[in-house]
Order: structure tokens, then C-alpha cells, then sequence
């Protein structure tokens, strides 16, 4: 019985003196429930950028005309507005007339 009893005791002591592992590291003043910061973001990718040379020929500008579309076109839409803004047939006429000229 004697060996059973110090057994035990060398057990119950063994678990006593171990200190449970701590699966996080709580800093002083803040709290387990906290979430955990973001990660930091990214570094900037740095490029070097590209270097004009002497000889290259320099890029052709492209123009772009303007989009006017058919006189029909114009026409057609001015009629539209002009109806909209509650012109009556003669000033709707008239109207459409210069617009589409403009």
C-alpha cells in the first residue's frame, strides 16, 4: 500500500509542477477575445521604368475624327429632342434644321 500511496503522491506532484501549455501569448492589457491584427500589407513592386533611346523614332500621335454620324442620324435624334421639349410640327422643323447642321 505504501508503494501505491507514494506513487500516487509522485504523480499528483508531477502534474502539479507542469504548467499547462498556452496555445496564444496574451500581451498585458489585452484580451484572448481580441482577433488577431491583420497581416501587413504587401510591399510595393517596384519597376524600373523604361528608358527613351536616342535613335527610336518617335510614336505617330493617332487623330481621331469627329463621330458625327449620317445627316439622317442627326436628323433622327433632333427630331426626337425636339419633341421631347414639346415643339409643336413647324418649330420642330426648324428646330431639327439647325441642329443637325451645327
Amino acid at each position: 500500500m505504501k508503494k501505491s500511496s507514494i506513487l500516487m503522491g509522485a504523480v499528483v506532484w508531477a502534474l502539479m509542477a507542469v504548467t499547462p501549455a498556452s496555445a496564444q501569448f496574451v500581451l498585458p492589457g489585452g484580451s484572448q477575445f481580441n482577433p488577431p491584427p491583420p497581416a501587413p500589407p504587401p510591399p510595393p513592386k517596384i519597376e524600373v521604368p523604361a528608358i527613351p533611346q536616342m535613335d527610336a523614332p518617335l510614336p505617330v500621335p493617332q487623330v481621331q475624327g469627329l463621330q458625327r454620324g449620317s445627316f439622317g442620324d442627326r436628323i433622327g435624334k433632333c427630331l426626337q429632342d425636339g419633341a421631347a421639349a414639346g415643339l409643336g410640327p413647324n418649330e420642330r422643323a426648324a428646330y431639327s434644321r439647325a441642329c443637325a447642321n451645327q
